[in-house]
C-alpha cells in the first residue's frame, strides 16, 4: 500500500473522530451541564490531534481528496436520529471506531501511535458507558 493511501484513510478518520469528540463534548456542554464529561471529551480531542502530529499533519491533509471520496452521499439512517440520546450514540460509536482505524493503520508505520490512539479509544469506552449508565 501506498502512504498516501494510509494517510488518506488516517485523515479521514481522524476528522471523522474528532468531529464525533466535538458532538459529543457539545451534547455534555449544553444539554447535560456535566462540566467533567466536557472537559474529558475536550482533553480527548486534544489527545487525538497530539498524536497525529506525531504521524505528521501535513502528509495527513496532503493525502485528502474531498472531490473523489466515493463515500460522500448521506446514508438514510444518518437523517433518523430521534432524540439528542440517538446524536451521542451514534458519534460515541463514530469515535470510537474511527479511532480504531487510525490504530490499526497506524501499526503498518508508526507502532507507538498506535498505542495512543487504543489508549484512547478505551478512554472513550469507559466514558461512553459513564454518561450512557449516567454513573
Amino acid at each position: 500500500m501506498k502512504d498516501q493511501a494510509l494517510y488518506r484513510v488516517m485523515d479521514a478518520n481522524l476528522n471523522r473522530a474528532k468531529e464525533g469528540l466535538r458532538i459529543c463534548e457539545d451534547i455534555c456542554r449544553f444539554i447535560h451541564n456535566k462540566k467533567q464529561w466536557t472537559r474529558a471529551f475536550k482533553t480527548m480531542r486534544h489527545q487525538l490531534t497530539a498524536a497525529a502530529v506525531k504521524i505528521n499533519l501535513e502528509k495527513l491533509v496532503e493525502a485528502r481528496q474531498v472531490e473523489g471520496d466515493v463515500g460522500r452521499n448521506t446514508l438514510d439512517s444518518e437523517l433518523a436520529r430521534r432524540k439528542i440520546e440517538d446524536i451521542f450514540y451514534a458519534n460515541s460509536q463514530r469515535v470510537k471506531e474511527s479511532i480504531r482505524v487510525l490504530e490499526e493503520c497506524a501499526k503498518l508505520r508508526h507502532n507507538l501511535v498506535a498505542e495512543d490512539f487504543k489508549g484512547l479509544r478505551y478512554r472513550m469506552y469507559a466514558l461512553e458507558k459513564k454518561i450512557i449508565t449516567g454513573s
